[in-house]
């Protein structure tokens, strides 16, 4: 994992198409796939004062009931308000917004990679306003835990969690912390040795014997999640409850200032987040055969490994 700073000078854009060149595009995708976080330390998204202001003066309670504030492009919807204190004007505002950051945001990542152009579906965008840390929260909906994401209830089928974050705290960092991408630690924790399935078992047969072999435990996929969602689900839960493994794994410390901008695949690195307040993010579900490397995928990984589809 390596942290590639992007300075505002290197985003040199091809008048004529309004974009990287295709060879510096498939660079970026290929670091990402590769599990690197790009690094922007001035944010290529801008934002007007007045709607800063407004952001930054949301405080959300209740936060065992919502982690943050959600925008959901295809309803047009925001979720995750305090209904008490969040009058019918300022909700308008914050929905407009964070509309705005998701088009923005998707505008230019449609131009920074463009091998991706058309082969991702646009998930939520959502506002962090709460300080990370000491955050009372349950342990699997802790963020300052080390994980790799996964949706309980948007499986996405192998395709790939793309995330994109922006500090807009005026003076304070968001720090983070990571760890050895998945290629890693999907061997360490579902050894090698484990057997493969027979000819003509099901993917589900095959997770099966994965997740058993890892502790990871196993039920059947319901019918929306395949073999692979059901495996990368409880990955998650088994990195967060996994003490051994918080104490000990490897760990790189990264601060991200004020203003800054970066994105990472959060299925490939664990990450956590131990403190900050006043981050944006909009994710995207960028699909498996679009991937530059598809080899270092969660999903190629898994199927090498148990030599199965999983989807």
């Amino acid at each position: 994992m390596a942290l590639i700073t992007i300075a505002p000078d290197s985003l040199q854009l091809d008048n004529s198409k309004n974009a990287p060149s295709p060879e510096q595009a498939r660079a970026w995708c290929q670091q990402l796939e590769a599990g690197d976080i790009l690094y922007f330390p001035q944010t290529p998204i801008s934002f007007r004062p007045q709607d800063l202001s407004l952001l930054l003066g949301q405080q959300q309670t209740g936060s065992t009931l919502h982690k943050n504030i959600a925008y959901k492009p295809n309803l047009d919807s925001v979720s995750g308000l305090d209904a008490g204190t969040t009058g019918a004007a300022e909700l308008q505002q914050l929905q407009a917004i964070m509309r705005q950051y998701s088009q923005d945001v998707t505008r230019f990542l449609t131009r920074f990679l463009s091998p991706y152009q058309g082969r991702w579906q646009l998930d939520y965008a959502s506002f962090r306003p709460q300080e990370e840390e000491g955050r009372d929260l349950p342990l699997r909906r802790r963020n300052d835990l080390l994980h790799t994401d996964a949706f309980p209830t948007r499986p996405t089928r192998g395709a790939r969690i793309l995330r994109f974050f922006n500090n807009i705290h005026p003076s304070r960092t968001r720090d983070w912390v990571v760890s050895d991408p998945f290629p890693a630690l999907a061997p360490r924790y579902a050894p090698q040795q484990i057997a493969l399935p027979a000819a003509g078992n099901s993917a589900s047969r095959a997770l099966r014997s994965l997740a058993n072999a890892a502790g990871l435990g196993y039920a059947v996929p319901s019918l929306k999640r395949s073999p692979y969602d059901d495996f990368m689900m409880r990955f998650h839960n088994f990195l967060k409850e996994n003490a051994s493994f918080q104490a000990d794994c490897r760990k790189e410390y990264l601060r991200f200032p004020a203003g800054s901008s970066w994105m990472v695949y959060t299925d490939m690195v664990p990450h956590a987040v131990l403190s900050g307040q006043y981050a944006l993010e909009q994710t995207f579900l960028v699909e498996h055969q679009a991937m530059v490397s598809p080899e270092s995928s969660p999903l190629s990984v898994l199927e090498a490994m148990t030599h199965s589809a999983l989807v």
